[in-house]
């Protein structure tokens, strides 16, 4: 995965490791691994890859408990049999290579090495969550890598004179399809922990197609681009069939009707199959909750911020409020929520005030996200409020908490702390959530109870003074008033060195 596709992302909520771990053990493929590791022995034969011996595959089908007649089923066998070495749990010795030219045959009869459980295999009962799923991360990685291959039938088209496989021929490159499934993958997971995305709910595969053909500014795609959705959605269907047995994703299949169409979408386009009531027959999929977990780990592998509800718990107030500045508002609870779980409330006030201190660019909104920690408190946060109440950045806040919790005797602030809390209000609302619809009459209630706002304003010492009049300037819902606030932004402008 590239750390340049999605830099920042929002937190997701995850399972707790012993969750997670369980659901590990569960997944059908990893299960598998697990009892043909526990099936290896003395009597297994293996080949120079590490592969099952082929005549071995059907008793192997049968350990797992399935028909040892059926292809499929001696498929699964293999395909468990390879995650299991992969990730440490079978431990191969390959045939010796005697030196001769006969590829590892000696007397015309084939060599085998051996097969054993490994020392991994312990972790599965005796290890501790995290070595459960430090081991399926590995089998994923397995699972992964085979999802990028092109399936069998294109393999044997595309072999040349020689028994080789012709790339040219088959339009492959595996670079470039590992590369295809992380971007979907990555798509998958932005969908899920972004809020008001799919994170309770499935997504349609035509949407993740086009989330990876259709380009951002493409208004109605072409019929070449709905082509091109049409193929990366079959594409999907195969990988995301072999991605389910691993428990990294639930998965609906195209219907075997659409499969056998010419188009693999409906002639109205990608954006009405999203909106037909038959959506769910162009294929259906959702990151299970062991399927986050794996995906952000491949991504902080990858060098991509992919940060997690409650592991900023244990850190200063300073990173919390930093941190959370960039989440949304739920988000942002959520993980002050869990950063106040088992601290001593005034002691955890007074540290969320002296952080919510500075007059850089992101004050505004640690601020913001401070009043926000501070609300649920009750009265023992009251001795740090008021010790701030003549703080020039956080008076006018502890005003506003002590109000809100019956506080008699709150002293008026001055009009400069009103003037600068408003500035600083409307700033950190700007940089929480841009230009909303409510905007307008926040700063229409802000400033409906002080006559000749703007005459003053414009003389506020605030970074963001500036900044606050020229978006009152465009967003006022009075037309004086927003005249006014513009006359105001470029006074405040011109006193201001550039």
């Amino acid at each position: 995965m590239s750390a340049d596709s999605h830099p920042t992302l929002p937190p997701v909520r995850l399972r707790s490791d012993a969750e997670l771990a369980r659901d590990a053990l569960g997944a059908p493929l990893f299960a598998r691994a697990v009892r043909l590791a526990r099936w290896a022995g003395p009597d297994t034969r293996v080949g120079v890859g590490g592969e099952l011996a082929g005549d071995q595959l059907p008793e192997a089908a049968a350990v797992l408990g399935l028909d040892a007649a059926d292809a499929d089923s001696v498929g699964y066998a293999s395909q468990a049999w390879r995650v299991a070495v992969d990730t440490g749990l079978v431990d191969v010795t390959e045939p010796e290579d005697d030196g001769g030219e006969d590829d590892g045959a000696e007397g015309g009869e084939e060599r085998f090495g051996t097969a054993a459980p490994g020392e991994d295999l312990a972790l599965v009962t005796g290890g501790a969550p995290g070595d459960v799923l430090d081991l399926w991360l590995a089998a994923l990685d397995t699972v992964l890598a085979d999802a990028a291959v092109p399936d069998l039938d294109d393999l044997v088209d595309a072999l040349d004179a020689g028994g080789e496989i012709d790339f040219d021929r088959l339009d492959w490159n595996p670079g470039r399809e590992a590369d295809f499934l992380d971007g979907v993958l990555a798509n998958l997971y932005l969908l899920t922990v972004t809020e008001g995305g799919a994170a309770d709910e499935p997504v349609p595969l035509p949407v993740l197609a086009a989330s990876m053909v259709v380009p951002d500014d493409m208004g109605e795609p072409t019929d070449a681009v709905l082509e091109q959705v049409s193929d990366a959605m079959m594409r999907l269907d195969d990988q995301f069939r072999q991605l389910e047995p691993i428990g990294l994703v639930e998965f609906r299949p195209v219907d075997e009707e659409l499969m056998a169409e010419a188009d693999g979408l409906p002639e109205q386009g990608t954006a009405s199959a999203v909106d037909d009531e038959d959506v769910s027959r162009y294929g259906m999929v959702r990151l299970t909750p062991l399927g986050l977990y794996g995906i952000r780990a491949r991504m902080l592998e990858a060098g991509i911020d992919a940060p997690a509800v409650g592991e900023l718990a244990e850190k200063g107030a300073d990173a919390l409020l930093d941190a959370v500045s960039g989440y949304s508002e739920n988000a942002a609870q959520a993980e002050i929520e869990r950063w106040l779980a088992g601290r001593e409330p005034s002691a955890a006030a007074a540290e969320l005030l002296a952080a919510a201190r500075g007059d850089d660019e992101g004050g505004p909104l640690r601020r913001l996200r401070c009043q926000q920690a501070l609300a649920p408190a009750g009265p023992e946060a009251e001795p740090a409020v008021r010790s701030v109440l003549d703080d020039p950045e956080l008076g006018g806040l502890a005003r506003v908490w002590l109000a809100e919790h019956g506080v008699s005797d709150v002293p008026a602030p001055d009009q400069e702390m009103v003037f600068w809390l408003t500035v600083d209000t409307i700033a950190a609302q700007l940089a929480a959530d841009g230009e909303t619809e409510e905007l307008p009459l926040l700063m229409e209630t802000l400033t409906a109870h002080h006559a000749g706002f703007f005459e003053q304003a414009w003389r506020v010492e605030h970074p963001a003074t500036a900044y606050v009049l020229e978006a009152m300037g465009r967003l006022h819902p009075d037309r004086k008033a927003a005249k006014e606030a513009r006359k105001a932004a470029f006074k405040a402008r011109s006193r201001r060195p550039a």
